[in-house]
């Protein structure tokens, strides 16, 4: 597979803020890449170096093959962006913003090819509407609209779906899904909604910090085997002395929010609710999790939360 974008020990230093740090990873044809992490770990300095809105201190970025540093202006031709909110002209048509960014990108489509522009993100019915009357998640398809109006190969989106309501989210979700699997365009999508990444994502990266933490396809991150079981009971210091003490004591993740915490395979769930009941735990809950969130929580610095106790 033909790998799109490849970042090699990209590092941005502000100062005494090192925002990035030695950033690695890769984009391939076809991907949906999932660009995760905290607020301030690193995301957007990350998509803004990759669109040479900023230089990075250290580093290399590959795109289609080429170093952007070197071939900037033929890279930059096959790449559409939407940066948190598109801007775009209020006063205008949304047919007019089309022509004007096609026109700024020096090409000239017909009424025609405008419109199935259009059509594509959902706008046709509005085409000659002022973009003043549209709401905030038909500006961001409008948006999409425009980084898509010379036929770019790769999409880069930083938070696309900031300040919609879940209908808004959902367009922007399956417009994603769609572009990428009728028209074979390649996504990077940076984005805090976690369950909307779980859902278009064929691959993703996590940093934290500005380092990688992890990289790899949704499918192998979210093994279904593996799950997390969560445990309320009504005396959770007794209940992990008991599981410290078991077969289940290397599965014990730690104690959060009132919450035992236990990573196991799902088949071993029966077992292990037999063997609370044998070691005379009162259990007021048990439920397993497995999604990105949980999977994000346990990778991130968002473990610093996360208490372990010992014997």
């Amino acid at each position: 597979m033909q790998q799109i974008v490849k970042v090699t020990d990209l590092s941005k230093q502000f100062k005494n803020l090192t925002a990035v740090n030695r950033l690695s990873f890769s984009v391939n044809e076809g991907d949906v890449y999932g660009f995760l992490g905290q607020n301030g770990a690193g995301k957007s300095t990350s998509i803004r170096m990759m669109l040479t809105l900023i230089e990075p201190t250290a580093g290399q970025i590959e795109i289609f093959g080429m170093d952007l540093s070197k071939h900037r202006r033929e890279i930059l031709r096959n790449i559409g962006a939407v940066i948190e909110k598109p801007d775009v002209y209020k006063y205008l048509s949304a047919y007019d913003n089309l022509q004007l960014f096609a026109r700024l990108s020096g090409i000239k489509p017909t009424r025609k090819q405008l419109m199935e522009q259009l059509e594509m993100v959902g706008l046709a019915q509005r085409a000659d509407d002022k973009v003043k009357t549209f709401s905030q998640g038909m500006k961001q398809r409008l948006g999409i609209g425009i980084a898509l109006v010379h036929n770019p190969q790769l999409i880069i989106l930083d938070e696309p779906t900031n300040g919609l309501d879940p209908q808004g989210i959902a367009d922007i979700r399956n417009l994603i899904l769609h572009l990428s699997r009728e028209s074979n365009k390649t996504f990077v999508v940076s984005s805090h909604l976690l369950s909307e990444i779980e859902q278009i994502a064929t691959r993703v990266l996590i940093i934290d910090k500005g380092k990688k933490l992890v990289e790899g396809n949704a499918s192998e991150l979210l093994d279904p085997t593996q799950t997390i079981v969560e445990l309320q009971t009504f005396d959770n210091a007794f209940a992990l002395q008991q599981l410290k003490a078991s077969k289940w004591a290397d599965k014990v993740q730690g104690h959060r929010n009132n919450t035992i915490v236990i990573k196991l395979d799902r088949r071993e769930i029966p077992s292990l609710h037999t063997d609370l009941a044998n070691m005379q735990i009162q259990l007021l809950s048990l439920q397993p999790r497995h999604s990105l969130e949980d999977y994000f929580l346990q990778v991130t610095s968002g473990n610093q939360h996360v208490d372990t106790y010992s014997n």
